[in-house]
Formats: structure tokens, sequence, C-alpha cells
């Protein structure tokens, strides 16, 4: 299982190197010399350090994972004074999505109180301001963006999946439904970021994310998974093309930066490797996310520190922040999945394998 034992190096590479004992959290890059880096709390980066941390659960079964959440629980909700919402309502989607599946993986009540929680507070995003919405954040709630919705419908399609819950899967549908009409060019499938940031009701059509596509692709699966509507499944391969002709260079995904661009690349593999789950264009799909991970295994990362570059066919720099190594990671636990399902190559090259 080659894909499985590099997720697990680049997660061990984590735990090594970026894992603060003294704050229950990860440190936010490295080097990172006496917590200094620690000075601003990245809580969305947070919560795909938990959804990470789930990735490697399921993998393993590792009880190591299973403690790592336990402290990670402990940690956040220490950082973030003791309560989990906070004013952004795409970071507090994030963050349940996140302990929703570790609850799953795990059965730890308080992984669930936690999402269940937070999801009361992000419907009171939704306003009708530019015709509904799930707003950015609570100080600006005029301003919709995809980031803000189409999170919140990959978490409400699981609520229902989970408990069954009505009105869950009615949020579901009525944010979909908004976003599609408002932030999805109808031509393309391609996704736009935001629309009235600035006051005036345009649309940020020029701000050309990868994480962007990656979430509508994954609200659009996640009804397709509970209803069979088909409908659903061909928004999300639309999108998935327009991403690929709109974004691939020279067949990788783009470098967006370290900060919280790091992340991006990572949301759109995870939830490009859901799609690969239902889609009949699988084969294709997997031979993408796994052209991914051959450039970021052979010259994307540091090959002794197991650490990653923003852009994954060239060598990281020394300082390495939490977000682009998550990236990494996402892509990794990805091709471990599927590898699982027999959808990766069994033919990998001699410099592959090295």
């Amino acid at each position: 299982m080659v894909w499985a034992a590099r997720a697990e190096e680049a997660q061990q590479a984590l735990e090594q190197l970026y894992w603060n004992p003294s704050i229950n959290m990860y440190d936010i890059e490295i080097p990172c010399p006496d917590g200094a880096c620690n000075t601003i709390f990245h809580y969305w980066w947070m919560a795909h350090a938990v959804d990470a941390l789930a990735d490697g659960l399921i993998r393993t079964g590792s009880d190591f994972y299973r403690e790592r959440l336990e402290s990670f629980y402990e940690g956040i909700l220490n950082r973030n004074g003791g309560e989990w919402p906070n004013e952004l309502y795409d970071d507090m989607e994030w963050m349940a999505i996140a302990w929703l599946r570790a609850y799953q993986a795990t059965g730890v009540e308080k992984y669930k109180g936690a999402a269940l929680l937070l999801w009361e507070d992000i419907q009171t995003g939704w306003n009708e301001h530019a015709g509904g919405g799930i707003a950015w954040q609570k100080p600006q709630l005029d301003y919709k963006n995809t980031p803000a919705n189409a999170p919140a419908v990959i978490l409400a399609a699981r609520l229902y999946q989970a408990f069954g819950r009505e009105e869950d899967l009615a949020w579901a549908h009525k944010i979909y439904n908004w976003l599609k009409a408002s932030l999805v060019d109808p031509e393309t499938g391609f996704v736009w970021d935001g629309m009235n940031r600035t006051g005036d009701g345009s649309i940020d059509k020029d701000w050309k994310f990868t994480y962007c596509q990656g979430v509508y692709i994954g609200a659009a699966v996640e009804l397709y998974r509970i209803t069979g509507d088909s409908a659903y499944l061909r928004d999300a391969e639309r999108t998935a093309k327009a991403a690929a002709d709109e974004l691939l260079q020279g067949g990788l995904w783009p470098d967006e930066g370290d900060g919280d661009g790091g992340l991006f690349k990572g949301i759109l593999i995870r939830y490009l490797g859901e799609l690969a789950s239902v889609s009949e264009e699988r084969a294709e799909l997997s031979a993408l996310l796994e052209q991914q991970g051959q450039a970021l295994w052979t010259r994307g990362a540091d090959p002794a520190r197991k650490v990653f570059s923003t852009f994954w066919s060239v060598q990281p720099e020394e300082r390495v922040t939490l977000s682009t190594q998550l990236s990494g990671i996402m892509l990794l636990e990805q091709l471990a999945v599927l590898e699982k399902r027999g959808l990766t190559s069994t033919a990998l090259t001699e410099e592959v394998q090295s």
C-alpha cells in the first residue's frame, strides 16, 4: 500500500515537527522557535488539522489518532476562550465538518456536541441580503461567498445522513440552490468566490480559487448520495472539468501561497476524491489525483523532513506553514483511500517508488 505508507509518513512528520504540547495544538509553521509563530490563532487551519487526523484514524484505526484528537479538542477549545463559535461562518463550518467526522470515527459524544452547537450558530448567518445565502462573517452580513455556503451544504447533508433530521436536508437544498443560482457560472460550471463584498452587488469573478471548486463539488456529491438525482452528479463533474480547464498549470494545481491559500488545493483534492468515489469518470479523476501525488512525493517534498511545497513540483523552503503541510497530507490521504478501493495505478515508475 504505497500511498497509505506515504500518508502515514506525512502524518508522523506533522506530529513530530508541528505538534506543540504546551498549547495542545499545532504550531502554525516550522521552524517556530519557542512557539513564537502562534501569536495568531488560525481557527480554520486547526479545523482542517482535525479533519486530517480523522483521515489518519479512519485509515489505521490507531489509538494514536484517537488520543491526539482528544488533546486537540481541549487545545482548540481553550484557545477559543472555552467555546466553539467565532465570528466567521466559514470557519465554523469547517470546524463542524471536522468534529462530525471525528465523532463518526470515534463515537465520542462531545465531538458530536461541538458539531451540532456550531451548526445552530451557522444557521443564523442566512439572511436575505443578495437574495439569500449564508454571510461570510457576523460583522458583514451582506457579503455572501462560496466558502460560507458550500461547506454548509456539506455539513447539513452529512448531518442528515448521520441523524436523519429532515430540517437539515431542507437546509442543504436551500443553500445549494441559492449557491448554484448565484455564484456558479451557468456557461461553464466554474464557481466564483463571492458577491457584494464591496457593497455594490458585484461578483468577484476574477478570484479564481481551487477550494471554491472543491467545496461546490463536495456539496453536489453529498446531495447526489442522498437523493440519487444524477443532476447533482453532473453539476459536480461539470465543475471538476471547469476547474481543470481554468486552473491546472502543466497538469498540476497552482501555487496559491503559504497562508490561507496553502489549504486551498488540499480542500479541492479532498472533494475530488469524494467525486471519484461516485462518478463514472473515477478512472480519470483518480489518475489526475495520482499525477498530483507523484509530483508532490518526488519533487515537491523535502525527503528528509517529509514536508511539502506550496507548488507540488518544486522543493519546499525551510519555512513550511501548517496550511501547506495539511494540503499535502490531504492529497496523500485521498490517494490512500483510492488505493484501498483499487483506483490507483499498480505500475508506479521506479522514480515514484523511490
